[in-house]
């Protein structure tokens, strides 16, 4: 067993600069907020982490798992933190407390004896911290802030009607001769041009990817993304985004700098006759797309098994790819619209849906093949959960048991922003 941290040391908590891509997802999980940001860096505070780890599996780069163990007295402040560009090194500890500390690694769990309040449990997060059992091994974190890719763009195409608010477009990538493997399911980071308000290089934005692991274009070392242009912020006020509209404006033939990949938990099951229920709003769709296509490009080996979508916009026009999703086969996916201000039907969300092909979902739900998938906004997550709940719930089965099942066995997944 390791040895307990002499009471002088502290196993900090530190998230790193270079490879964070400011998505928020730590300070939303930390059950105690002790983690904070300003416009360059996020923060974890020393005088009230109590090391309960349930930031970490939620983080898509691994920027959260980072320790260094420092005197109490010297650990670095809020104020050094956020002047960072990247983290320091191990600091030497003084040789009569060196022999008390613990011989595993640094980044590992740190020890009760290291944190000064009894450990919080973790919150209890709605989806699976694990990936699907027969999922691929994902690459991870191969390009950073000081080195990224460069990728030409090869593609640029408006996927909604062109008279909607409502701008989404279709972006394609191409890497030529530089590696970037990737998987469905996983994301990267965008880099945008210029500088913030501070004269700070901008931060990377992080995009699902949108195609599968063969390529936009099979067998082309090439992905692409779904983009909408934000021209307004989460209050209707006017707000230009920085780099969804410098992704949206980009031309053939520019060049992108891109970081990652991201992510190694929301990837899709690889065994034969993996079921998929995918629920996703607007530009939640890159990833259900990059599954569907993965799915749709095996259908002649025979070895798929059930895809059901679930997928809201307000108007049918407002839905990006929905000419190809219509054009195809109906025994091969069982296609949900949620429709919420169309004129000529009731409003209808991704829960209703949800609840209206209860049988069907029970039916899946059942299956130990079945893997759920919810992409979009924030706000949807709790909408979702309480649909599945009264879908099992009204067939008489406790969805407690069921729902804690499903994120144990990496088969409820949620990625939303």
């Amino acid at each position: 067993m390791n040895a307990p941290l002499p009471p002088e040391v502290l196993k900090q908590h530190l998230i790193d600069p270079e490879i964070c891509i400011r998505c928020n997802t730590c300070e939303e999980t930390c059950p105690v907020d002790a983690i904070t940001h300003d416009g360059t860096n996020y923060v974890v505070d020393p005088g009230i982490c109590n090391g309960c780890m349930a930031c970490v599996p939620p983080c898509p780069t691994g920027s959260i798992d980072n320790w260094r163990l420092v005197l109490r007295s010297e650990a670095y402040s809020l104020q050094e933190q956020f002047g960072w560009d990247e983290l320091p090194g191990e600091k030497p500890l003084p040789e009569n407390l060196a022999d008390g500390a613990p011989a595993d690694d640094a980044a590992a769990a740190p020890s009760t004896a290291a944190v000064e309040a009894p450990v919080a449990s973790a919150p209890s997060l709605p989806g699976a911290s694990v990936p699907p059992w027969s999922a691929a091994h994902p690459y991870v974190n191969l390009y950073t802030h000081k080195a990224p890719a460069t990728a030409t763009v090869v593609g640029n195409y408006r996927v909604t009607d062109e008279d909607t608010g409502s701008d989404i477009h279709h972006i394609v990538l191409d890497f030529g001769n530089v590696p970037f493997p990737v998987l469905e399911g996983q994301s990267i980071g965008i880099l945008p041009p210029g500088t913030d308000a501070q004269g700070r290089p901008h931060h990377a934005r992080q995009y699902s990817l949108a195609s599968p692991r063969d390529g936009e274009r099979a067998g082309y070392n090439n992905l692409s993304l779904t983009v909408k242009r934000v021209t307004e912020d989460h209050q209707g006020r006017p707000a230009r985004g920085v780099c969804s509209n410098y992704l949206c404006d980009l031309a053939k033939n520019d060049t992108v700098q891109v970081i990652g990949p991201f992510g190694n938990t929301f990837l899709m099951p690889n065994h034969a006759g993996a079921n998929l229920v995918m629920i996703c709003t607007g530009t939640g769709s890159a990833p259900m797309r990059a599954m569907t296509e993965r799915y749709r490009r095996r259908i002649a080996r025979g070895t798929n098994g059930r895809l059901m979508l679930f997928f809201g916009a307000r108007t049918q026009r407002e839905l990006p790819y929905f000419g190809p999703l219509m054009k195809l086969p109906r025994d091969f996916i069982d296609i949900n619209l949620a429709l919420s201000r169309e004129a000529s039907q009731p409003r209808r969300y991704v829960q209703d849906m949800i609840r209206e092909r209860a049988a069907d979902v029970l039916a899946l739900l059942a299956d130990a093949n079945t893997c759920i998938y919810v992409c979009g906004l924030k706000g949807m997550e709790a909408g979702v959960l309480e649909a599945l709940r009264d879908v099992v719930v009204q067939a008489g089965q406790d969805w407690s048991i069921l729902h804690d099942a499903l994120r144990r066995e990496g088969r409820l997944h949620f990625e939303t922003y």
